[in-house]
């Protein structure tokens, strides 16, 4: 009787093992596994090798699991018949299940829940064991599983082990917080992963903003264009601004009239423009900073279909689509934004739909328009009037500021529960 007992409890310890087990290795961080296998921590390596074999590791858990647990039904429905007769029967299946629901199950994963990333690495050594004994009947229990399921048309999810970007996103997601730095931290980790969606037409300073010098100007006229540009680089056209000719970069310009001891009416600026690098708007922000990286050039001008002119797009801009906005003494200003009282924000019409999405944590769609009087427009589907009010996506927009045919100031009222960034 008492060695039957011990064999119950012993059998018992066995279920709660493989109780905790699976619930620890499925939940342990699987980047702080990596990166302590990184660091050369063979224990870690092994929790990550179990893992990456899903339905070995799953399928020698619950075989053991199973035996482990009728057997000990077994030894106590033996053991209480003996003691009440048939009524023992009903008494080791009351019994049993709160046995085995308490101190084999719940008790165990809860363990195991709360101290995953110690407890995966431990058990890893013994589990592995576990694995490679019941290999022969789990493979064999997998081929018919997997067998049923194609009969049925159901595949395999583990045929790809990468990460998609989905679930990236929706681990940055998890990474919550209200803190600023928390914020801006998951608004960087999103935009990196947005660079192959955004094309450079989304982020470059349009042709509206940008300084140009016209190369009929008199030299000392163009020089005084580039003292007063906050840029370095400029591009230079001729007869119209469509006609991009090269680019001039100031520190050439400096060395230049240096070398005329500060006579600008002797500097020839033809000679130090470099070639004009062109491309497509539709390019993407990833494949732009791999073309700046391998061209070791910080300054792309941006065309439509037709070749002409839109804009310009820099190594900085695309950096600012990460980090954010990367300001120094000469920058000229960004898009104001205000923040009023009642929860509203005054915003100016050129500010970026991917700047404010990025700063309060919006979803305001980006696919049609790039600034928020562009977003205005579209969807409005006209020039709206000041004091005209629209609402679209759950916000509300207030024309407050309009110059001519462009949108100029907006309110933007959110919704209540995106007031405070929520």
């Amino acid at each position: 009787m008492l060695a039957t007992l011990a064999a119950i409890a012993f059998l018992l310890l066995l279920s709660a093992f493989f109780s905790g087990s699976e619930t620890a290795l499925t939940a342990a961080s699987r980047p702080l596994m990596h990166q302590l296998e990184h660091d050369g921590d063979r224990k870690a390596a092994l929790v990550n090798r179990l893992r990456d074999d899903q339905e070995s590791l799953i399928g020698a858990i619950l075989l053991g699991n199973n035996l482990v647990n009728i057997l000990a039904s077994a030894l106590a429905t033996g053991v209480l018949i003996s003691l009440f007769g048939q009524a023992g029967i009903a008494y080791a299946a009351v019994g049993m299940t709160l046995l085995v629901l308490i101190f084999a199950e719940i008790l165990p994963k809860t363990f195991a829940l709360r101290t995953a990333d110690r407890t995966a690495p431990a058990i890893a050594p013994l589990v592995n064991v576990v694995v490679a004994l019941l290999s022969p009947f789990t493979k064999t229990i997998a081929v018919l599983i997997q067998g049923t399921l194609s009969l049925i048309g159901v595949r395999s999810q583990y045929a790809n082990g990468s990460s998609t970007e989905a679930e990236l996103l929706g681990a940055i997601a998890l990474h919550d917080g209200t803190e600023t730095a928390v914020k801006h931290e998951r608004a960087m980790l999103r935009s990196v992963l947005d660079l192959d969606d955004v094309q450079v037409s989304e982020i470059m300073t349009h042709r509206k903003d940008v300084v140009a010098l016209d190369a009929d100007q008199p030299v000392k006229a163009l020089f005084q264009v580039v003292v007063d540009s906050p840029y370095t680089r400029i591009p230079i056209w001729r007869e119209n601004t469509d006609e991009i000719i090269g680019v001039v970069h100031a520190k050439a310009l400096l060395r230049n009239l240096w070398a005329q001891d500060g006579n600008a009416s002797a500097v020839d600026i033809m000679t130090e423009i470099s070639d004009p690098w062109f491309i497509p708007e539709q390019t993407l922000l990833l494949d732009q900073l791999e073309a700046f990286r391998e061209r070791r050039e910080h300054f792309a001008l941006v065309v439509d279909e037709y070749g002409s002119f839109l804009g310009v797009v820099t190594l900085e801009d695309i950096l600012e689509e990460i980090v954010g906005e990367i300001d120094d003494e000469l920058d000229v200003a960004a898009a104001e934004i205000d923040h009023a009282a009642d929860g509203s924000f005054i915003v100016e019409g050129k500010a970026t739909i991917r700047d404010l999405n990025r700063e309060h944590e919006w979803r305001l769609p980006d696919e049609e328009a790039a600034t928020l009087a562009g977003l205005v427009l579209h969807e409005a589907r006209r020039i709206p009037d000041v004091g005209q009010s629209f609402i679209f996506h759950g916000f509300r927009f207030d024309i407050l500021e309009r110059q001519r045919h462009q949108i100029t100031r907006v309110r933007i009222t959110p919704p209540v529960g995106d007031m405070n960034g929520e």
